[in-house]
């Protein structure tokens, strides 16, 4: 695992992307801390972050997309194969050079309050409480990203749909307010994210048979609740979209609040999308 690490973060310095990647984070705060710090006279640095989160939805697709995707595509996974470590080490061992290359950008930006602090009344505890709540958003985010590139070898769809995915998420509570509530309605939607879970499935596992009856498994069950108690699908459709939402977590600490169920939500996130992405890796492995 050390290795891998080692290797993946020096290839981020060997290239542009670690400054590319630091600069256009940088540059966003900087440009946030201006409007709202600078020019508004705010002494809220949290706003500045509240804003600077919109700049997720471009770093990370652009930032993942080659992790794993470049090497299926240069077929240097193979190598990864022979190395006497497992899968789950190297996606480890990749998860963590992201995150130091993020940890990097994020630890000036951590003085930022300080510097302000010095003009005016700065309340670092919700200061710093959004920095913590920034770098877990960030983390989460990128073990979505680094999901998405073990499904493809194309790096281009692999960002396409990153941004897609994490654009939807940043949206998903203002577009909640226009999606019919209705119990059909949930009850529909609910079914395709079943769907889009068996073809998960079958992505990660190579069994078509496997997905089918697992999918019809769970569809099954949900007729029989929405039959049973079908006045409980009323509202939940918004509700859902609104309680996956990465960003709205987010402003809770913004707003002052230190949320203990955002940071384990944040956690159970990053955890379960590694765990794909072994899954996703092991798949290749075996074919």
């Amino acid at each position: 695992m050390k290795a891998i690490f080692t290797h993946e973060l020096k290839s981020y310095f060997h290239s542009m992307t670690a400054y590319v990647f630091a600069a256009f984070l940088l540059c966003f705060v900087g440009l946030g801390a201006m409007i709202y710090n600078l020019e508004a006279a705010v002494s809220n640095f949290e706003y500045v972050l509240s804003f600077g989160c919109l700049v997720f939805v471009v770093i990370v697709p652009v930032l993942t997309m080659r992790v794993l995707a470049e090497e299926k595509r240069q077929r240097t996974d193979q190598l990864l194969y022979s190395l006497p470590v497992s899968t789950t080490e190297v996606i480890l061992g990749k998860y963590a050079a992201l995150i130091v290359l993020y940890l990097i950008p994020l630890a000036v930006i951590s003085i930022y309050p300080l510097i302000f602090a010095q003009f005016g009344e700065v309340y670092l505890p919700t200061s710093y409480g959004s920095i913590f709540a920034f770098f877990l958003l960030g983390a989460a985010l990128l073990a979505v990203g680094m999901f998405i590139s073990s499904l493809t070898e194309n790096q281009g769809l692999a960002a396409g749909i990153g941004i897609a995915v994490i654009l939807f998420n940043y949206y998903s509570v203002s577009l909640s307010e226009y999606v019919s509530s209705p119990a059909l309605g949930s009850l529909i939607a609910l079914l395709v994210l079943i769907c889009a879970v068996a073809l998960i499935i079958k992505v990660l596992t190579g069994s078509g048979s496997l997905a089918y009856w697992v999918g019809m498994g769970l569809a099954a069950a949900l007729l029989v609740v929405y039959l049973v108690t079908g006045e409980s699908f009323e509202g939940l459709l918004p509700d859902i979209m609104s309680a996956l939402s990465l960003f709205e977590r987010f402003y809770v600490f913004v707003n002052g609040i230190f949320d203990l169920k955002a940071v384990v939500f944040y956690l159970s996130v990053i955890v379960f999308f590694l765990f794909l992405s072994v899954q996703s890796l092991e798949k290749r492995r075996y074919n």
